[in-house]
């Protein structure tokens, strides 16, 4: 079953390229209202000053970087960006913002799925925004496993998610899951199953901290939360 849930997720994210966009910047059927709008930006700004503080530097490396919401702020701090993504779609959206820039750093596109791709070389920083939510329960050891392979010694990780908000639950597919699947629709009405796993900060604290990690995490209010750290020492 994870394994048709998987495939049917990339497939998603492949179909839902060109309006991602349009759920990042709230916009058309994504659209919840001004109140909500203000709010959402407001938390995005939060979140931007919370990976600005932990750090960007060195070699860093984006999971799931997708049409690049975030890869234009790394590339603009990193010494070097290696931005991984299944979808070629998104990936094709993502360079063309790149494109866009007046200064980056050099950024290497990787076209691979994360639940069975490698790392080739080693990094400072892991960064990666709304996937840990897409990965199941069965993955998620092994998914911290492909995490701690990729950061050199003292290196550290850095994620951001979405949370489950009941003031937003019906728009455009966002509605909580049953069990770890749900189902959503596209602007032109096809359907996907995918996995969406809604984690709070303290759980997924004490989940890390019994994997070997050291962990701090935040909420940013009702939409986000972040976490970053570092593999823990002794």
């Amino acid at each position: 079953m994870n394994g048709d849930r998987l495939s049917e997720q990339v497939e998603y994210y492949r179909a839902r390229a060109p309006e991602y966009d349009d759920w990042w910047l709230r916009r058309g059927r994504y659209d919840a209202g001004p109140e909500h709008t203000a709010q959402w930006k407001a938390e995005i700004a939060e979140l931007r000053g919370a990976v600005e503080a932990n750090g960007v530097g060195g070699w860093v490396l984006e999971l799931a970087g997708g049409t690049g919401s975030w890869t234009t702020m790394l590339a603009r701090r990193a010494a070097e960006l290696t931005v991984v993504d299944a979808a070629p779609e998104a990936l094709a959206r993502n360079r063309r913002k790149l494109a866009a820039l007046p200064r980056a750093c050099p950024v290497r596109f990787v076209e691979a799925d994360l639940f069975s791709w490698a790392p080739d070389q080693r990094y400072d920083l892991v960064f990666f925004a709304f996937w840990l939510s897409h990965v199941p329960e069965s993955h998620f050891g092994a998914f911290w496993d492909l995490v701690a392979s990729a950061l050199v010694p003292g290196g550290r990780f850095f994620l951001l998610d979405g949370r489950y908000d009941p003031a937003v639950a019906g728009l455009a597919g966002s509605a909580r899951p049953d069990g770890e699947t749900s189902v959503r629709e596209l602007a032109d009405g096809r359907r996907y199953r995918i996995v969406k796993v809604f984690r709070e900060p303290d759980d997924l604290a004490l989940r890390l901290g019994e994997l070997g990690w050291s962990v701090t995490t935040g909420v940013t209010g009702p939409s986000f939360l972040y976490a970053h750290g570092s593999r823990a020492l002794g």
